[in-house]
């Protein structure tokens, strides 16, 4: 019969202390590597400057990570699963139920406050030399969203022929995507105009179709 595994470790055998001061690491290693991302971006960064930005030694980065493409897939998988859960909270089925004007500011205001929350989302996302496994699950996510975007569009466009809602759905998408730039180049002073504006693009877009209906 197997010894009972004391309080101290789990089942893998290894003492829990240790485990949390190996997460700790990893978390900050994570945080160093969005830091240097969003600086040099990805391509120029390296795990030394990582190390670096970090206040560790490479070969301390080098026990939980064996290259910057490595560090970049787990800082992508945790921006993901955060951008997951934000996505969610923005499309409820309660937002789908309100005007216009509300279901924007329900549905933009928590995908906003993720970007400036979480700088490292765009660079990892859109740089050119990003590893594969990031863009793919990436591009999942996007064709998801470009989907509920669709289904939200058909609710308020009930007699608009499918085609065409695909088409709102791809400029909506579009806008928001080109207007999101713009708001994170703004000066913090400037953001809230530059949100509002966003907004109004959007509304300015979509009410027409909406009354035509």
């Amino acid at each position: 019969m197997p010894e009972a595994k004391n309080g101290s470790e789990n089942g893998t055998g290894k003492p829990r202390r240790r485990q949390a001061r190996g997460e700790r690491r990893i978390a900050q290693l994570l945080e160093a590597a969005a830091s240097v991302f969003c600086t040099t971006g990805y391509t120029a960064a390296s795990t030394n400057s990582i190390a670096r930005e970090a206040g560790v030694s490479p070969g301390t980065l080098y026990q939980f990570f064996p290259n910057k493409e490595a560090i970049a897939v787990e800082l992508g998988d945790q921006l993901l699963t955060r951008w997951r859960a934000t996505y969610g909270q923005a499309f409820t089925s309660a937002h789908l139920e309100l005007p216009l004007d509300q279901l924007l500011d329900a549905v933009l205001d928590p995908l906003i406050q993720f970007n400036f929350e979480n700088p490292a989302f765009g660079v990892l996302m859109h740089g050119p030399d990003i590893p594969g496994q990031v863009t793919r699950e990436h591009d999942a996510l996007h064709s998801s969203m470009l989907t509920r975007v669709e289904e939200v569009l058909a609710g308020y466009l009930p007699a608009t022929p499918e085609p065409e809602i695909t088409r709102v759905a791809h400029m909506v998408f579009a806008v928001y995507k080109a207007g999101m730039d713009v708001v994170l180049a703004a000066e913090p002073a400037e953001r809230d105009a530059y949100i509002a504006e966003l907004k109004t693009m959007l509304f300015r877009y979509i009410d027409p179709l909406v009354g035509d209906c």
